[in-house]
């Protein structure tokens, strides 16, 4: 049985709101999960690091965006600035030296901007793996290819409910996440980070497409970057197969960190 979460408060007034996370002890640089767009730290390749991290006694943490999980708020209040924020008060609050970030879809982005919001402090990266990186994915997957009549009514009524492959209720799009998203942007610029980088992408991704992976590639470059590109993957990565990939490469990535230590 899951033991239940701590819960931390985070932002003022009305955009305050409880976010739920866990952390176990252990050894080694903590290995902190960042989740996608609407999954939280119950799916499948969180709670497959968890108990990774349980039987080698590697420390892990892991929590939930507001409006995802066990996390207060609601989803369509929620944008990238406000989740950034989440992730990094749950660093801030639970994890004690330079931790290993391990983003998945929108989670790689929001790990690429704590990052640069932890840059030159003691919690500073030492080490990111990124899965199907969406970094941007509000504005270059999204954005640029909805159709005007979806950009319209996103304008004009502020959400356009989105159907889900993964869901059978769709999910709303809102006009806040579009244009606060655009704050915070980084392809086209130089993304640094500071630390080793492994990137986990699927070819056969249809929402996160293998070649938006590589484009990130091109920004981070000064950055000692691996990629590794999985023929028939799908985005979710979540086959056996996958996550055992994603365990080597947090373990490979560990050595590398402790350079940096």
């Amino acid at each position: 049985m899951t033991s239940n979460p701590a819960m931390i408060s985070v932002g003022e007034g009305p955009s305050s709101r409880t976010i739920a996370w866990r952390h176990q002890p252990g050894r080694g640089p903590d290995v902190v999960w960042l989740g996608g767009f609407r999954s939280d730290m119950q799916a499948t390749k969180a709670s497959f690091l968890a108990e990774w991290g349980t039987r080698h006694l590697r420390a892990v943490t892991r929590f939930d965006y507001s409006g995802h999980g066990e996390s207060g708020g609601r989803f369509e209040d929620g944008t990238i600035g406000s989740w950034l924020e989440d992730a990094l008060a749950v660093i801030r609050e639970g994890v004690k030296t330079p931790p290993i970030l391990v983003g998945s879809s929108m989670g790689g982005w929001i790990a690429l901007l704590a990052a640069q919001a932890l840059a030159g402090t003691p919690l500073a990266p030492a080490g990111m793996v990124l899965i199907a990186p969406a970094a941007d994915f509000t504005e270059r997957l999204m954005w640029d290819r909805f159709p005007d009549a979806v950009k319209r009514e996103i304008m004009d009524k502020g959400a356009w409910l989105r159907p889900s492959d993964y869901s059978p209720e769709p999910y709303p799009i809102t006009r806040a996440l579009i244009e606060e998203g655009r704050n915070h942007l980084l392809l086209g610029d130089m993304v640094k980070t500071g630390c080793p980088v492994h990137i986990l992408q699927g070819m056969e991704d249809p929402d996160v497409p293998w070649q938006h992976a590589m484009a990130l590639v091109e920004s981070l470059a000064e950055d000692d970057v691996t990629v590794t590109l999985i023929k028939d993957g799908d985005h979710r990565l979540s086959r056996p197969q996958d996550l055992d990939k994603l365990v080597e490469a947090v373990e490979g990535i560990a050595p590398k960190s402790q350079l940096l230590l």
